[in-house]
Order: structure tokens, then sequence, then C-alpha cells
């Protein structure tokens, strides 16, 4: 019931998921509690870092999209989450930055000649920016000033102006450059 013509099934089908179970394999043992499938766990990764969704989010998205779960080997719709967020985290720490580092060359493998660029463009330029924090004393002289203008509006006499004070918060005020 699948449009067999979308792109996440056209990926699925050309990913060789045999070369994670035989990596991940040593991360596992047969005792215990059954593990989730390596193929389940990888395709979660994946889809995570394809779509930029947290654990979370993308846990909850599987159950409702059955191309989600054909990418990660299922044949038939489940109405169950594949595993709770927090296995996501577990899988991660268990493969380590080894496999990790794995995942990533399979999928850089899959753009073939189009992966190795010979001149990369990277834009570093970084422009500084002035940063006010509201702790500053600018904030404390603009609500001084807006509540002068307030009580001139209002015809409001005010028994103190808080003009020393923002003399001295003026003395004072920093801006932060980064």
């Amino acid at each position: 019931m699948l449009d067999m013509n979308d792109p996440l099934i056209a990926l699925a089908n050309t990913i060789d998921w045999n070369i994670f179970d035989k990596e991940f394999e040593k991360y596992y043992s047969k005792e215990g509690r059954p593990a989730k499938p390596i193929r389940l766990m990888v395709g979660l990764l994946l889809l995570k870092q394809l779509k930029n969704l947290s654990d979370e989010d993308i846990v909850v998205q599987w159950k409702q999209n059955p191309y989600y779960q054909y990418f990660c080997g299922l044949d038939e719709l489940q109405i169950v989450e594949p595993c709770h967020s927090t296995e996501l985290v577990k899988f991660r720490q268990r493969i380590g930055k080894e496999g990790i580092d794995v995942i990533f060359s399979q999928s850089v493998k899959l753009h073939g000649n189009l992966a190795n660029e010979k001149q990369v463009i990277v834009d570093t330029t970084v422009q500084e920016n002035n940063i006010t924090y509201p702790t500053d004393g600018k904030l404390a002289i603009k609500i001084i000033n807006h509540l002068h203008k307030i009580a001139k509006n209002e015809n409001i006499q005010l028994r103190r102006t808080y003009m020393k004070e923002r003399k001295a918060v003026k003395k004072t005020t920093t801006v932060c450059c980064f």
C-alpha cells in the first residue's frame, strides 16, 4: 500500500543494512532481555538526523508514519511505539563514537563520487554582536525614562525622579561584545 517511488523507500532499499548488523553484533549478548533490532535502532537514528527531530519526536512520528516503519525494516504497520526514547540514548552509548562513525561513513558512501568534493566553500565570517544583558544599567535607565513618560502623560506628580540613580548607572553601563 506504500508508494514504492517514495524517496525514503528508495533510500531504505539502497542502504546495506547487513553492515550495521556485522559491526554492532559485538555489542550484544544472547543473555537477558532480547534487544531491539539493530536496523530499527540505526534507522531511527538516521531518520532523527534526516528530519532534525528529537529522540522523543522520532519515536512518536515513527508510530504514525508507515514510511518510517518501512525504512526501519518492518513489513506491517505497527500501532505501538518501537521503543522508549531513552533506548536511543542507550544505543548511542552502546555503539559509541566508533559506531556513529560507521553510520556516518555508510551515509557518505551512499553519495558515491558526489561525496568527494575537490573544493569546499565555507563561509567563516562572523559578525560581532553587541549584547546588552537585562541586568545592565541601560535597562534600568530605559525603565526610568518610560515611567517618567507615563507619569507625564497621566499628569502624575512624582515624589522622586531617580535622576541621581540614572547618572550613576550611566557611568557604569557596559556593552559586551562577542
